[in-house]
């Protein structure tokens, strides 16, 4: 984080986060999933699921180009090679995910 976020969004892990020391002065909206078990406990239909179903559908476009990455290119682990060139082929892999995701469109 880069300290001028207005909204912040994680899953479950992250709960409790805004009551860290380091995160007590921001003024930041925190967006943090429940955990799987509260999530199940809830009525469905309700104010709170579809909440927490607005936030889970805003993660899921978030994770996808990362499942892409990770997956397509085998980007699971990232070499010591210098931040300088695992900088670069990060940017050459979110490029071609995004070639990926247009090909229909490209090939038009």
């Amino acid at each position: 984080m880069h300290g001028e976020e207005g909204q912040v969004w994680g899953d479950a892990g992250y709960l409790g986060i805004e009551k860290r020391e380091e995160h007590k002065d921001r003024d930041v909206d925190w967006q943090i999933n429940v955990r799987p078990g509260q999530r199940k406990q809830m009525a469905d239909g309700s104010v709170e699921a579809r909440h927490e179903k607005a936030k889970a559908s805003v993660r899921a476009m978030v994770e996808h180009p990362f499942l892409l990455i990770k997956r397509q290119f085998g980007y699971s682990k990232v070499r010591y090679r210098g931040l300088d060139k695992n900088t670069n082929r990060l940017y050459i892999l979110s490029g071609f995910s995004n070639l990926l995701k247009m090909k229909s469109v490209l090939l038009v």
